[in-house]
């Protein structure tokens, strides 16, 4: 590719479309070019990735790294106060969303055992639980309410706590500095800053459990001597981060998809045995962590473009999950569709580590939010609803929800 490619273009990212639908040029992209060029602010020129086969062999080949310290990884939109980067960025230890295998191997494999499908179901009564407290004291207060506040992000956040070992009242500062953290617009002074703050908060925590040692993942981890604090700390900083928030932004978008196609919420609200299957459909749907980036370690081939050695590559799994030559009908949601082979847990050896756990939570949450509030509605136009476009992870911002009648 010439570096004067006229079909070039900045990444789209306004949602033009709907609140639950790809930027219109994004599709318009993966319908004439599956593998387009792409422009990033800082003039580099890499590629976009909209297509579901596409995507799926990308994120299965090794030759596309994920690690920041070989070499340049451009990000598609501006970062303010960012300077324009002239070499890679250092590895983050324990970071192993940002290494290739065999590094990335050593670390995942002393995490499967803690995410196995058996613990995971062992923990579902538990998250029902958790999840029925939480619809309690939502049905205490008054309506209108924020689902968000009150509902979407307690859920996750409460059970993440408590399996990883990170005291929940601590939870304001980290839900705090992972939102500063995953602001776009934000500085880069800012976006330090805050991950600076939970860095050194897991790092304290991490050496409290390699000290005394509990009944949870870190300290699981923190057993294992040939792991450093500075791992630890990286490790518990990406699992605090993935397990929250993204299942906390499925919790809240996907209430808000359900409550704006009042047909399916009918539906699954009539048959909660389609739950399964809903939250699957919800999770192609809404892929609300859509952008991740790869760096071509050499010249490969990839949906008839060559991608040179060098290149940054941006994966859209939204555009993906909404690829007509995979999904019949995409751009409707559609409860009942076998979504399987989805890609919003990603695939290949990055593939969502806690992906089993997500299902749990998103089950037992939609099940028991339209159990409990049989007439639960929007409290404000559609269009009012804060979208979290400037956001690294996608969803809203508040759900101001009402309801007349609370079903005990």
């Amino acid at each position: 590719m010439s570096h004067t490619d006229p079909a070039a273009r900045a990444l789209p990212t306004e949602r033009d479309a709907g609140p639950f639908d790809p930027p219109r040029e994004i599709t318009r992209m993966r319908a004439a070019r599956p593998v387009s060029p792409l422009r990033f602010p800082d003039g580099h020129e890499g590629w976009i990735v909209t297509g579901y086969d596409e995507a799926r062999q990308l994120l299965a080949d090794s030759r596309f790294s994920s690690r920041q310290d070989i070499g340049i990884l451009h990000v598609p939109y501006e970062t303010p106060g960012m300077p324009v980067p002239t070499e890679p960025s250092p590895q983050v230890p324990g970071l192993f969303i940002a290494m290739d295998p065999p590094d990335h191997t050593r670390l995942r494999r002393k995490l499967t055992g803690a995410f196995t499908v058996k613990r995971m179901r062992r923990l579902e009564e538990h998250i029902a639980d958790v999840v029925e407290q939480q619809l309690d004291a939502l049905a205490r207060l008054a309506p209108p309410v924020d689902l968000v506040k009150e509902f979407a992000l307690p859920v996750p956040s409460l059970v993440i706590c408590e399996l990883l070992g990170v005291p929940y009242e601590d939870r304001d500062t980290f839900q705090t500095n992972s939102a500063r953290f995953l602001l776009k617009e934000q500085t880069l002074e800012e976006k330090m800053a805050a991950y600076g703050a939970m860095t050194a908060y897991l790092a304290e925590l991490v050496t409290r459990k390699r000290a005394e040692p509990g009944d949870d993942i870190l300290s699981d981890l923190a057993r294992h001597d040939d792991l450093t604090i500075e791992e630890l700390t990286g490790i518990a900083f990406l699992l605090l981060l993935a397990g929250h928030e993204t299942t906390a932004n499925m919790l809240g978008l996907g209430a808000f998809a359900l409550l704006e196609h009042p047909e399916q919420l009918a539906a699954l609200r009539a048959d909660p045995e389609l739950t399964p299957g809903a939250v699957e459909e919800l999770m192609r749907y809404l892929s609300v962590a859509d952008m991740f980036y790869r760096y071509a370690t050499e010249d490969i081939a990839l949906g008839g473009e060559t991608l040179p050695e060098g290149s940054t590559v941006v994966v859209s799994l939204l555009a993906a999950n909404r690829d007509p030559r995979r999904f019949d009908d995409p751009d409707a949601l559609d409860i009942r569709r076998n979504a399987r082979g989805h890609l919003s847990f990603g695939h290949g050896v990055h593939q969502c580590l806690g992906q089993q756990l997500a299902r749990i939570e998103m089950r037992a949450g939609f099940d028991g939010l339209l159990r409990r509030f049989p007439d639960l509605a929007l409290a404000v136009p559609a269009d009012e609803v804060r979208l979290r476009t400037d956001m690294n992870i996608y969803g809203v911002h508040a759900l101001p929800v009402t309801w007349t009648d609370t079903a005990r």
